[in-house]
C-alpha cells in the first residue's frame, strides 16, 4: 500500500474529480457518508455530537457528517470557525444544507468563541483542517484545539488530526496539534501516522475506501508504502520435489560470547525454521556444548578463545553470513569480525554488537562491504547516526546512511522500517508490543540469513523476514499474550507463521 504525500492525496482528489467523472460536493457526500457510517458503529445516539468545522474542504466534510447524523437522530451541536469571512465553495453548499436540518445547533464563529462544556457523553467530530496544512497551529485554533485537548470527551478526527502534518512534523508545535482517539483517513494513511511520537495524536487509525481512483495511485510515485500479505506472499520460492538440503543454502551464524550463548540459540533455531538447508553456528569454547545440546540440527564451530569470537573461520562453503547476536564488543572480536567480513562477497547480515562496534569504529564503515543488511533497534541506531528531533529526521538520516553505505537498514520497532539503498522505505504492518523483549531481534537475524542462504535477493529478504517475523509475534502473542511471551515464544510460531503466509503452497 502506498503512502502519498499531502500533495499527491491532493491530486487523487482532482484526478477522481476528472476521470470517474464526479462532482467535487458529490465526492464530498461519498466521504461524508463513509465518516458518518464509521462513527456510527462506534457511537450510538447516546452520546452529544459536537463538530467544530473549519472554513476549508475538511470543514466541509465535517458539515456533511452532521447533517446525516442529526437524520439518524443523533443530537448534533456544530462551531464553524469563520474568521476570515470565506468559506470554500463545498463547505458553504454543506453549510446551506445543514441549515435545512432544523434540529442542529449551530453556531458560526466569526471573532468571539464561548466553547460549549464537553463531558464524557460528548463526542468531538474534528474537522477544522485537513491534511493540507503546512505551517504550525496558533492563536485563536490553537486556542481551540488546546480546549478541547483539556476536555474529557472522546474526540474522532476527520482525515488527520488538526495541527498535525502529513509528513514532516520536525518544528511543529506539539500542544497546538489536537489529540484524536480515532482518526479516521480517507483512503490512505499519512506517513505521520507511523511515527511513535504521534500514537497519542492520531489514536487508533482507520481507513475509509470512498473510491478514490486506484489508477493513479497505482502509477504515483512514493517511496514509501506498507507492506501487504499479498505482496509478501508472491515473494515465497516454491520447493521443488527433488530439493536436497544442498538446494536451499548453508549459512554461517557467528553468534554469543560467554554468558550471551542464548542470542545465538535463539537466532539458530529461528534460521532453522526459516527453510535453511544447512547451517553453522560459531561460538567460543564455552559455548559448545550448550550449543549442541540446545540445536541438534546445527553444526557447531569453535573458535580459539574460551569466551568469545576472536578468529575469523574460512567462507568457502557457506552461501550465506549473519554475525552479531550476544557477540559482544572485545577489541580482538571487533579486529576479527572486520577481517571476516571484509572483502567477502557472501550476503551479510550484521546486527546487534556487530553494529555497535562499528559504531565505535566509525572509519571502517566505509570498508563494509556494499549491500549488507543492518538491524539496529532505536538504541543501536542512535550510536550510529546520532540523536534525532523525531522519527522523520531519524529516517531522513538513515536514508542518508543507507546510501553511503549502498546497504540495506532495518530499523526494528513499532512499524518496523527497511530503507533500501535507493531510499525506498517498506513499513511493516505485523508484530506487537510483545515482542519487544530481548531475544527477538536475535530471532530475526536468524530468519534472514535463512532467507538468504536460500537465495532470495537482499531486499526479498528483509521484507519477507521482517513480515514473517512480526506475523509469528502475533500468533505468538495470541497463545501466550503480549504480557507473557517471549522470544522463544516468536521462535516456536514460525513454523504457523509460514504455513499461515504460504497456505501450504503445492510442490512442484
Amino acid at each position: 500500500m502506498k503512502i502519498l504525500s499531502s500533495s499527491q492525496l491532493k491530486e487523487l482528489d482532482k484526478y477522481t474529480i476528472e476521470h470517474e467523472p464526479i462532482a467535487s460536493i458529490d465526492l464530498m457526500e461519498r466521504a461524508a457518508c463513509a465518516l458518518t457510517d464509521a462513527i456510527i458503529r462506534r457511537w450510538d445516539s447516546s452520546f452529544h455530537i459536537v463538530v467544530f468545522a473549519g472554513p476549508g474542504n475538511n470543514g466541509g466534510d465535517a458539515l456533511a457528517v452532521a447533517r446525516m447524523l442529526s437524520r439518524k437522530g443523533y443530537r448534533v451541536e456544530v462551531f464553524l470557525f469563520n474568521t476570515k469571512g470565506r468559506l470554500s465553495e463545498e463547505c458553504q453548499t454543506n453549510l446551506d444544507r445543514l441549515k435545512t436540518c432544523g434540529s442542529v445547533y449551530f453556531t458560526e464563529i466569526s471573532t468571539q468563541f464561548d466553547p460549549p462544556t464537553l463531558t464524557e457523553s460528548h463526542v468531538v467530530i474534528d474537522g477544522l483542517f485537513g491534511s493540507g496544512l503546512n505551517k504550525p497551529l496558533n492563536g485563536g485554533f490553537a486556542a481551540v484545539v488546546k480546549y478541547i485537548n483539556a476536555s474529557k470527551a472522546q474526540v474522532v478526527a476527520i482525515d488527520i488530526p488538526s495541527g498535525l502534518m502529513g509528513e514532516d512534523n520536525t518544528y511543529n508545535i506539539r500542544p497546538n496539534i489536537l489529540r484524536a482517539d480515532v482518526t479516521l483517513s480517507i483512503q490512505l494513511p499519512k506517513l505521520s501516522f507511523l511515527f511513535p511520537e504521534n500514537e497519542d495524536i492520531v489514536g487508533e487509525w482507520e481507513l475509509l475506501d470512498i473510491g478514490l481512483k486506484q489508477s493513479f495511485i497505482d502509477t504515483a510515485i512514493s517511496v514509501y508504502s506498507i507492506m501487504e500479505e499479498a505482496d509478501i506472499r508472491s515473494l515465497i520460492k516454491p520447493r521443488k520435489r527433488f530439493a536436497h538440503k544442498g538446494t536451499f543454502g548453508h549459512g554461517l551464524l557467528i553468534a554469543g560470547s560467554y554468558g550471551m550463548a542464548g542470542a545465538s540459540i535463539l537466532s539458530a533455531k529461528a534460521c532453522l525454521k526459516s527453510g535453511i538447508g544447512l547451517l553453522t553456528v560459531h561460538v567460543p569454547i564455552h559455548n559448545h556444548d550448550l550449543l549442541q545440546t540446545t540445536v541438534p540440527e546445527a553444526i557447531v564451530q569453535t573458535d580459539i578463545h574460551e569466551r568469545y569470537f576472536a578468529q575469523p573461520t574460512h567462507l568457502n562453503r557457506y552461501s550465506a553470513l549473519a554475525i552479531g547476536p550476544g557477540l559482544g564488543q572485545e577489541e580482538d572480536t571487533a579486529l576479527a569480525m572486520m577481517e571476516q567480513i571484509q572483502g567477502s562477497s557472501l550476503p551479510i547480515v550484521l546486527d546487534a554488537d556487530a553494529i555497535n562496534i562499528l559504531s565505535t569504529h566509525r572509519n571502517w564503515l566505509s570498508r563494509l562491504p556494499k549491500r549488507c543488511i543492518l538491524t539496529p533497534h532505536l538504541g543501536e541506531l542512535e550510536r550510529l547516526i546520532g540523536k534525532c528531533m523525531d522519527t522523520y529526521e531519524r529516517l531522513t538520516k538513515v536514508k542518508e546512511l543507507a546510501a553511503y553505505l549502498q546497504s540495506y537498514i532495518i530499523v526494528k520497532g513499532a512499524w518496523t522500517t527497511i530503507v533500501t539503498p535507493e531510499g525506498n522505505f517498506y513499513f511493516n504492518p505485523t508484530g506487537n508490543p510483545g515482542m519487544a523483549t530481548g531475544g527477538s531481534g536475535d530471532v530475526l537475524t536468524g530468519i534472514l540469513l535463512g532467507l538468504l542462504a536460500q537465495g532470495y535477493t537482499r531486499e526479498e529478504a528483509c521484507r519477507l523476514g521482517v513480515y514473517i517475523h512480526g506475523l509469528a509475534g502475533d500468533i505468538a502473542a495470541e497463545a501466550k499474550t503480549e504480557i507473557g511471551m517471549t522470544a522463544h515464544d516468536i521462535v516456536e510460531a514460525l513454523p504457523v507463521a509460514w504455513k499461515k503466509i504460504t497456505s501450504i503452497s503445492p510442490k512442484i
